[in-house]
């Protein structure tokens, strides 16, 4: 007997052509029966209550021609939570239940694969800029995916309408775009919170009226509807006009002297390719997949029962204890390895940067100044305090340089409160 509110289909009743359990766990709306649980046939079984839900969303959309943020609204404001348990629905799940082929009773295997690491303009909050795994996921054509089919919740017709209301959505906001708007946008970073800051226009209602022809650069963590109306950083607003011309200005400073900025960054670049070695990233990546796969036989094996806890416990912390000194020596050289791509980078444009020098600095348009400082500026750092840039160059400062740190970016009488030296 099924659960009440739940609808059962077995595999042998819906998938002539695939196998659920190659999905492993169920969207919202549906609960994963494995194998096991299911007597030898795994499938998916519809929560009606979640289901209801998934289909009120695809009406609003397919029907009503809401947008992304007008679902999402509406289903804060009926208190409806999300498929986690939060209060407050993030805009990309709405947009991956919305996408989901499995609602119109076609499962997709194979939608990603993994490949070669994409580059990062700067590190994301709480990561590395080079992860511990050397690669990326990248989206597969959905002519290549295995299509499994299982208990459909909403319409082809349905799915179908939402599918060009959203394309046409994305249209229009396409159209609203102008590209960047913003000279530093996707390098500034909070030093508080780890959040990035991003280019805030003032509304009418602030500007009282007048032309302002500046925004702020604001901490993603300070926005409090984004985390369920509890703000997670304090820290302050900084003006775009003020904070990019004092980066500006220290990229012209650094470029004064291109030629000898081309024999430091040569300099870096042999010391840097000295230090790294691809064959030993190699072995050491196969030592850390015989450790994980150690790790998985031993905990096996207390599972199973052939270890009693005091043979267990012990095993068990050496391995992993040896996982994290391979997983440390491993992230080093790929961090080595980052930083001799980002040398490259600079050095391959550093001729280009000496035309420029000898042409003027000041005379670059906005997307001149915005491409030379992406190459040479790693990210820039807002602190209570303080604001650091920091350069695409490894330990220590560059000749004739110091770390350059810009305490007077901030908003009117603010500035004046924050003029502190570096600490």
């Amino acid at each position: 007997m099924s659960e009440p509110g739940v609808n059962t289909y077995r595999q042998s009743d819906v998938l002539p052509h695939g196998s659920v359990n190659v999905l492993s766990g169920a969207p919202f709306g549906y609960r994963y029966i494995s194998v096991t649980e299911g007597g030898g046939a795994a499938r998916y079984e519809v929560i009606e209550e979640h289901a209801e839900v998934v289909r009120q969303m695809f009406r609003w959309v397919g029907e009503e021609r809401f947008s992304i943020g007008d679902v999402k609204r509406h289903l804060e404001t009926v208190e409806i939570l999300s498929p986690t348990g939060k209060t407050w629905w993030d805009r990309t799940t709405i947009w991956g239940i919305l996408k989901n082929p499995a609602y119109r009773g076609q499962a997709a295997f194979g939608k990603t694969r993994s490949g070669e690491l994409r580059p990062r303009l700067r590190e994301q909050r709480g990561r590395s800029m080079q992860p511990r795994r050397g690669g990326s996921t990248y989206d597969v054509s959905s002519e290549e995916w295995l299509s499994i089919p299982v208990p459909p919740i909403v319409s082809q017709d349905l799915f179908s309408a939402v599918q060009q209301q959203l394309q046409e959505n994305r249209q229009r906001a396409r159209q609203g775009q102008r590209g960047a708007k913003y000279l530093l946008q996707g390098l500034v970073v909070c030093q508080c919170c780890g959040y990035a800051y991003y280019g805030k226009a003032i509304s009418p209602s602030a500007r009282k009226g007048k032309p302002r022809h500046y925004a702020y650069y604001r901490c993603i963590g300070s926005d409090a509807y984004r985390f369920g109306g509890q703000r997670l950083c304090d820290n302050k607003q900084v003006r775009t006009d003020r904070l990019e011309q004092r980066v500006w200005q220290e990229v012209c400073q650094l470029l004064e002297d291109p030629h000898r900025l081309a024999q430091e960054y040569h300099h870096r670049l042999e010391e840097s390719q000295k230090t790294h070695d691809h064959t030993k990233l190699s072995h050491l990546e196969k030592q850390i997949s015989k450790v994980r796969q150690e790790i998985s036989r031993l905990i096996d094996g207390y599972a199973e029962g052939y270890l009693n806890k005091e043979e267990f416990e012990p095993r068990i912390r050496r391995f992993k204890e040896r996982l994290k000194v391979l997983e440390e020596q491993s992230q080093n050289i790929r961090l080595q390895e980052q930083q001799s791509r980002d040398l490259q980078l600079v050095i391959g444009q550093l001729e280009e940067f000496s035309a420029q020098v000898k042409s003027g600095l000041q005379t670059l348009d906005w997307n001149g100044q915005r491409n030379l400082i992406r190459t040479l500026v790693k990210r820039v750092e807002i602190g209570k305090e303080q604001i650091k840039v920091v350069f695409r160059v490894g330990e220590g400062p560059l000749p004739g340089t110091e770390a350059p740190v810009l305490p007077d970016c901030w908003r009117g009488a603010v500035a004046a409160a924050r003029q502190h030296p570096a600490g």
